[in-house]
């Protein structure tokens, strides 16, 4: 019916004279028009034109971008059937957040945005999306990521001190990505376009172009630039291969469930890490159900600080209304923690507070939280700092794998229709 209204509206459009918005891609039960193409594409050039020999060809390009806006949309829609949705006071929070890490109150980062030619409002509901996306991706692949003590066990013993040792690398990464149950002539396929590109590196040309321009991967529009990481913070896969590089080296193709990858050593650092810098802190949590929605939780949550706030008791009300059972026993405590060692929505405000001071109501995968910080140490405590990255860096490892493959899967199950030339190109 969408479609349909859309074909009567553009056809009336065209009796008028009206310039039309072209449909560039059919997603399933959805649309990308050229507008939108065009408004990703100038927001994305912007963004390389910043990095000299990192923009690609301008088809390609334009290629990219639509391939990466179908898969967005298809895990919205997937989100709507799920009933997964920001409301507008959790995504002013997060507008807040991402000014303060630009150092700029909201209102500052508004009119920086301005400044720069983006148009504010569309920012912010594609900051929505990508909040929606990330909680999709919560409840489909992260809850079920489960990490165990023996795992935890041979990884480090499989590490051989790596893990707790200085190194880290810079890589950057191209995928040619295969669709699940690829047949040998897909598979021959992908494996010859991988050995092109390295021949083509090999040759000279940059790496962060290409990757712009042909890799399947999700840092593809970064120019494929996976960030400083620990040797046991890389992708499986790439461990063994990575031993073998000196910088500047470009791996062979790398096999995986999810296609061929290149991998490029940009870098490698050392970096010194003894002692740790600990949190005491406590909190009381109210999960959001069926029967207590945000509002709720949050406003519950407020009355609860005011007391505290007035002098009542913070491990009596946390005993009381806390859903966090395990450290509802203990009064809300959480003892002493280590950095990543709780989750980042939940630490970043942890972070940001005075030992004594009480937060403000916030939310994290859990459900709502206030958060009281007892104190802070420094500790030397290897052993347990040891287990911990271990775990963050298997869990961490097992989701990408899992986002890449379950992402992969998504598209190849939906029907997508690229209208880009003018022609129709049917695809799922």
């Amino acid at each position: 019916m969408a479609l349909l209204t859309l074909g009567l509206t553009t056809a009336r459009g065209a009796e008028q004279g009206v310039a039309l918005d072209r449909i560039v891609a059919v997603v399933d039960n959805d649309v990308v028009t050229q507008t939108e193409l065009d408004r990703r594409l100038h927001t994305v050039t912007r963004k390389l034109s910043s990095r000299p020999g990192l923009m690609p060809p301008e088809e390609l390009l334009r290629r990219q971008v639509l391939e990466r806006m179908v898969l967005e949309r298809l895990q919205l829609q997937m989100a709507e059937r799920r009933g997964i949705r920001i409301d507008d006071l959790t995504l002013n929070e997060t507008m807040r957040k991402i000014a303060r890490r630009n150092g700029l109150s909201l209102e500052e980062f508004r009119e920086r945005l301005v400044t720069s030619g983006i148009d504010y409002a569309e920012f912010r509901e594609q900051v929505r999306n990508e909040v929606i996306i990330d909680k999709l991706h919560e409840r489909v692949i992260d809850r079920k990521v489960r990490v165990t003590d023996q795992e935890v066990a041979d990884f480090i013993a499989s590490q051989g001190g790596a893990l707790n040792g200085d190194v880290e690398y810079r890589l950057g990464h191209i995928l040619i990505a295969l669709p699940e149950g690829a047949t040998p002539d897909e598979v021959k396929a992908a494996r010859d376009k991988a050995v092109a590109i390295r021949k083509r590196l090999l040759e000279g040309e940059d790496f962060a172009r290409l990757a712009a321009s042909e890799s399947d991967g999700q840092k593809a529009l970064e120019g494929g630039d996976l960030g400083w990481r620990k040797s046991g913070g890389l992708p499986s896969i790439f461990t063994h291969d990575i031993a073998k590089l000196d910088v500047g080296d470009i791996s062979e193709p790398i096999r995986s469930p999810s296609g061929f990858h290149l991998i490029k050593l940009e870098d490698r650092r050392g970096q010194a890490s003894q002692v740790v810098r600990q949190t005491h802190a406590r909190h009381i949590l109210i999960k959001t159900t069926a029967v207590v929605d945000d509002d709720q939780a949050r406003a519950k949550l407020e009355g609860l600080r005011q007391r505290l706030l007035k002098g009542a008791d913070f491990a009596e009300l946390a005993r009381a209304n806390s859903d966090d059972a395990a450290s509802a026993v203990d009064g809300g405590d959480l003892g002493w923690s280590n950095p990543g060692e709780l989750v980042p929505e939940f630490e970043e405000v942890m972070d940001s507070l005075q030992p004594g001071q009480i937060s403000e109501p916030f939310r994290s995968p859990y459900g709502w939280h206030i958060v009281q910080v007892l104190g802070r140490r420094d500790y030397d405590g290897t052993e347990e700092v040891l287990h911990t990255q271990a775990r963050r860096i298997l869990r961490a490892r097992k989701i990408e794998e899992q986002t890449e493959l379950w992402e992969r899967r998504l598209r190849d199950e939906s029907y997508v229709e690229y209208r880009l030339d003018g022609d129709s190109a049917q695809e799922g």
